[in-house]
């Protein structure tokens, strides 16, 4: 069974930045698209940004645009830069990966059939 592992999380000052990391456990792992989603407490999960198997295309959500980079390490390792947060990015960061099949409708969860267990990113301000 392969599974998805984010790092990388803590705590951080508003205004400053962090990388995210997800790596899969299988070396052969491959994928139509990567994700990260975040949940905060009492909040519904929340879409953040995709990267296509290629690493070529990429979409944000409107919230993290210009903050927020998603990246291509390898095929089983996506990595998320994010600048400028404040202490509404306090939530639990969700790597997401859809080996299944294309994805259509990025923003929706149910598009990703393999989950990472999730990292805490805690801004203090």
């Amino acid at each position: 069974q392969v599974q998805l592992r984010e790092s990388g999380g803590g705590l951080v000052q508003a205004g400053g930045s962090l990388s995210l990391s997800c790596t899969a456990s299988d070396r052969t792992f491959k994928s139509y698209a990567m994700a990260w989603f975040r949940q905060a407490p009492g909040k519904e999960r929340e879409f953040l940004a995709t990267i296509s198997w290629s690493g070529i295309n990429t979409y944000y959500a409107d919230s993290v645009k210009g903050r927020f980079t998603i990246s291509l390490i390898d095929t089983k390792t996506v990595a998320l830069r994010m600048n400028s947060l404040t202490p509404e990015d306090t939530a639990v960061y969700y790597c997401a990966a859809a080996t299944l099949a294309v994805v259509t409708s990025p923003e929706i969860a149910d598009e990703y059939d393999l989950w990472g267990q999730g990292t805490q990113v805690t801004v203090s301000s």
